[in-house]
């Protein structure tokens, strides 16, 4: 295990007490959840460099809503499915 410390403001600190976000269980989960976003956008930007230097053109916001559509069409499709 490791000890962290950390400076808050005292409002801050007293707030986020008080929220139950000072024990070492909901620090872990954010801090878990902040690494794997991370984790998340890193992979988003080093797609979307491989994107810029393969000269694919950007969709435009239609080509973009049409594959958010379809994406959750088929989830939709594989949750009734189960």
């Amino acid at each position: 295990m490791t000890t962290i410390q950390i400076e808050l403001p005292e409002a801050t600190a007293q707030a986020a007490r008080e929220a139950g976000l000072l024990t070492p269980r909901a620090l872990e989960r954010m801090l878990n959840d902040a690494l794997k976003r991370k984790q998340a956008a890193d992979s988003l930007l080093s797609i979307a460099d491989r994107v810029a230097a393969a000269g694919i053109p950007p969709m435009s916001m239609e080509e973009i809503n049409a594959e958010v559509k379809a994406a959750r069409a088929e989830r939709k499709q594989r949750a009734g499915d189960h």
